[in-house]
């Protein structure tokens, strides 16, 4: 059984490349298929979802620069490519019987649903799961940002990181053998030893408005339901 208590709404938060899957590049619809089914599970349990997508699968900002790209419309760019990824993973979602609704950051229909909280809000009281794309729908502030601005609108009860990686370390894992995992962390200490777990911004978003993060690895099947079953996965940070 799910402990609703702790977890009655959560933002979950997913990096582009995760859904290029073991292509390299663009969607993997497998990939989708995989995280769609995660995440159905969950919302059938009566946990209220609301998702934030990268875009570094298709198109990030910041690489356009050196290809001579304008820093603001590399950034459009990018939400651009973020709403593609909305878009498949709420059709994946809608293949496996739940109902979504796309929101963007930026006037878009019919495309999506321009966002604000409270249509937010009345739409995962219905029960579906809210896709927020577009990041804020400003150039210069990331998908990351993006997503601690919707965590903290939509008062979850936590932002949780699906990565790559099943927690933060003490270094990059993929680089350094020695590194060690943290259970529990906090914002001061990830400021303090400079680790990279979201950027500055949307860390400090995360703190001043006490939502706990939660980075886990989202490719280990079933991670996302033990994680909100109450089984001690990832890490968590907290202020």
């Amino acid at each position: 059984m799910m402990t609703k208590e702790k977890y009655h709404r959560v933002l979950l938060k997913l990096s582009g490349e995760s859904l290029q899957g073991k292509q390299g590049y663009g969607l993997d619809p497998e990939k989708i298929k995989t995280y769609a089914q995660e995440i159905a599970e969950i919302t059938k349990s009566g946990v209220q979802v609301a998702i934030v997508i990268g875009g570094g699968n298709i198109f990030r900002g910041l690489s356009g620069l050196g290809e001579g790209v304008d820093r603001v419309k590399g950034d459009q760019m990018g939400m651009l490519a973020t709403v593609i990824n909305s878009l498949g993973l709420s059709s994946a979602l809608e293949s496996c019987g739940v109902s979504t609704t796309v929101m963007t950051a930026i006037q878009m229909a019919p495309i999506g649903r321009f966002y604000n909280k409270w249509d937010a809000l009345a739409e995962l009281e219905k029960g579906k799961v809210v896709i927020c794309s577009a990041g804020t729908g400003n150039p210069y502030f990331t998908t990351d940002t993006g997503a601690s601005l919707r965590a903290v609108e939509l008062e979850v009860d936590a932002l949780l990181k699906g990565t790559r990686v099943d927690g933060v370390y003490t270094a990059d894992p993929e680089k350094d053998s020695t590194a060690t995992k943290y259970d529990t962390i906090t914002f001061d200490e990830i400021y303090t030893q400079g680790l990279r777990v979201m950027d500055l911004t949307a860390t400090t978003m995360c703190k001043e408005n006490n939502i706990p993060l939660v980075v886990f690895d989202m490719d280990t099947p079933g991670n996302l339901t033990r994680l909100l079953s109450g089984e001690k996965i990832g890490t968590t940070v907290t202020c």
